[in-house]
């Protein structure tokens, strides 16, 4: 999985003699642990928008980053992250009206239930202190997970990250289900199927006395490939953990922050109410800032003895970053912009999708796509490598996920319009059109 859509060295011959140079000594300085994108790397200098452009003025259509979520570069964050950078960066150790207001404004867009949040830099962080605070809640271990989930980097959520792949260990206490499957199971089925799938899951985790603490999940379920609907389907499974005397946690790092269009959060989506919520990437949009919103009840005793403190989690820039995004949201309708554009993209790429038989599915909520590529009922990774590299050498960018690496991943800044769509469908139809040989 970590390896869908890297640069692998067979095309070095093309590359210019500077990129060349460039990529030696970021081998040599970052070591074999890093990952470039793209059959041929892409290097980038400026980013405004939806656009991006390399070192030599070509411009990019891009329709991947959702850290960027409301445009690379926009003015009126950039703006408040150097104002208060200006004149105050510290820590949430001293009284800041910043971090309060924004705490304030964040919890606002949940459900009351979810009554306190507190901040950190990352994604992983932020998973990794919602694991923390419920297995001291509960004193039980036990996490389920889906199996090509991504929650992180640190030690502990990479167990819980099966993306990763097979040299990072699962580890006794973490059991993998089955993610949603938009092709082999009905859509009326698909509720009662991964909450089978839990109960079986628990059931094998308790054979071994390990006790289940959480069910956690990305709510649209993207590293797993994309399946956000029907929606309503996460219910039964969310019931059934509280059943078992566990918590449900919605990883909204992805469809969070008005992605699908229909709902700010995701599991909005799904009538549900989680225990714990984590975010990250789109929440300052680009700069480093997380949070875990949860119930107050969970975080009590743990805030009481653990004394938790992070230096950089919370502090002014961060809360004015994330204040920015907010009110870009808000104020640009990015969330109606979502909801409005993911459609008419959906539907170009179900038009495309009809004159291709490799084509088995598209799918997808607001700014967040997928289209699944098979041939003779198997995954086609080569075609989806083919039309991601395809799209990059003509001014678009995408990637690839799913467990056969035949899923197109379409999940652009929220700021695309109509016009930039069109853009983007017709380079589709060329690719597809293209011949791979």
């Amino acid at each position: 999985m970590t390896m869908v859509n890297a640069y692998d060295g067979s095309a070095a011959a093309g590359l210019n003699a500077e990129d060349a140079a460039l990529i030696a000594r970021r081998e040599r300085a970052l070591g074999p642990a890093y990952r470039l994108f793209y059959r041929e790397p892409l290097h980038l200098v400026r980013g405004e928008g939806v656009w991006l452009w390399d070192r030599d003025g070509k411009r990019y259509l891009d329709c991947y980053n959702n850290v960027a979520s409301v445009g690379h570069c926009h003015p009126r964050v950039t703006g408040a992250i150097a104002e208060q950078m200006g004149v105050l960066n510290t820590h949430t150790r001293y009284l800041h009206e910043g971090v309060v207001a924004y705490a304030e404004r964040l919890l606002a867009t949940m459900p009351d239930a979810l009554g306190h949040v507190m901040f950190t830099c990352t994604g992983s962080e932020a998973n990794d202190l919602a694991l923390r605070i419920t297995r001291s809640h509960l004193r039980r271990q036990g996490v389920i997970v889906t199996k090509l989930a991504y929650h992180g980097l640190t030690e502990a959520v990479s167990e819980l990250s099966p993306s990763l792949g097979e040299f990072v260990d699962r580890g006794p206490r973490v059991r993998l289900i089955p993610a949603p499957d938009a092709l082999r199971v009905a859509p009326a089925e698909q509720g009662a199927r991964l909450a089978a799938d839990l109960a079986q899951a628990i059931a094998d985790m308790r054979r071994d006395g390990i006790e289940p603490a959480a069910f956690i999940v990305d709510t649209v379920f993207s590293s797993d490939g994309l399946y956000p609907d029907p929606a309503g389907f996460l219910k039964p499974a969310v019931d059934l953990i509280r059943a078992e005397g566990g918590i449900f946690i919605a990883d909204e790092v992805q469809p969070g922050f008005g992605r699908t269009g229909e709902a700010f959060w995701g599991f909005e989506r799904h009538g549900i109410v989680p225990d714990i919520v984590t975010m990250g990437k789109p929440m300052g949009n680009g700069f480093p800032l997380s949070g875990v919103a949860m119930r107050p009840e969970l975080v009590a005793e743990f805030g009481s003895k653990a004394r938790y403190f992070n230096t950089f989690g919370g502090n002014p820039v961060a809360a004015a970053a994330g204040m920015a995004v907010l009110d870009v949201i808000k104020q640009e309708g990015l969330q109606e912009n979502a909801l409005h554009v993911g459609a008419f993209l959906k539907a170009g790429l179900e038009d495309i999708a009809k004159g291709d038989e490799g084509i088995v599915d598209v799918r997808g909520a607001g700014l967040f796509l997928a289209v699944e590529i098979a041939r003779d009922g198997a995954p086609d990774a080569d075609r989806a490598a083919f039309v991601v590299n395809h799209l990059r050498q003509n001014g678009v960018l995408i990637s690839a996920t799913g467990p056969g690496a035949n899923i197109l991943k379409i999940r652009p800044p929220l700021v695309l319009k109509q016009a930039e769509a069109e853009i983007f469908l017709d380079a589709v139809e060329a690719a597809f059109s293209a011949d791979p040989m």
